[in-house]
């Protein structure tokens, strides 16, 4: 399918979204975040997600000026916006049954940092930066940062990032434990196009489980985290990638997962 505001490749099950708006910094419209949407639900033989931008910036935020955008204004406009479009959005990514990579190039500033703290393993440009920009002009933190945030580098320095509205570089974010890795700009897309080489090879019923029993550990108690477990291990080890693993480990060689 050909979209408007995104690219979309596949290829040795690996699939790449590359927003692509340029001419706004790849801010994210609602049709892109639909786009996105679309693309999310239809990448069929992939067995891991890269995202990025194009250009200079990773996404600068949403973008409500946009064409087919400009109906929606105000806190009310903001509520639908974000309850109809970028919300689905978030919740669309975390949910994927495949691993997901996001290589931040540039600017990825408020749900264009949701976007970018989405993926497992998120890789920085050394010119990437992450912003929650909202208390500039007297917003909130959105698509799902007030989730994300504290969970990703503690309560402190969430509240830094939201209440003071300041870049935080690539590198800085490494250090923190916000991201995966921080690399120089001209490796971003060959690191993340690597590990997502090594990914798309490995057992992607297993991946899939893990994010889930992730999410499950985060929003649930001890006791509902080990049933998760457990009910994880009944899918993956149901899976012929359980049964490869296995002999491969008998018969003393690598094993090759197929995804299923």
């Amino acid at each position: 399918m050909t979209y408007q505001t995104i690219t979309v490749d596949i290829a040795d099950h690996i699939a790449t979204i590359t927003l692509n708006r340029q001419e706004r910094m790849n801010a994210c419209s609602l049709e892109m975040a639909g786009e996105i949407n679309d693309a999310v639900s239809t990448l069929e033989g992939a067995r891991c997600l890269i995202v990025t931008g194009a250009g200079r910036g990773f996404c600068s935020g949403a973008d409500l000026a946009a064409k087919g955008s400009r109906s929606i204004s105000g806190g009310e406009g903001s509520y639908i916006a974000l309850t109809r479009h970028y919300n689905p959005l978030i919740m669309n990514l975390a949910r994927l049954n495949m691993p997901i990579i996001t290589a931040v190039n540039g600017a990825a500033a408020g749900v264009g940092c949701s976007i970018g703290l989405a993926g497992d393993f998120v890789i920085a440009g050394r010119s990437g930066y992450f912003l929650q920009a909202f208390v500039n002009i007297g917003l909130v933190p959105d698509g799902g940062a007030s989730w994300m945030l504290p969970r990703l580098v503690g309560k402190a320095r969430a509240t830094e990032m939201m209440m003071l509205g300041e870049k935080i570089s690539g590198e800085k974010a490494a250090e923190w434990g916000l991201i995966y890795k921080c690399v120089e700009d001209d490796v971003l897309m060959a690191e993340a196009r690597a590990l997502a080489t090594r990914l798309a090879n490995g057992p992607t019923v297993a991946y899939s489980t893990m994010r889930k029993n992730i999410l499950t550990a985060l929003e649930n108690s001890f006791a509902e985290a080990l049933l998760a477990e457990a009910e994880g291990q009944r899918i993956a080890g149901s899976s012929a990638d359980a049964v490869e693993g296995g002999t491969a480990f008998m018969e003393k060689r690598k094993p090759v997962f197929k995804g299923a």
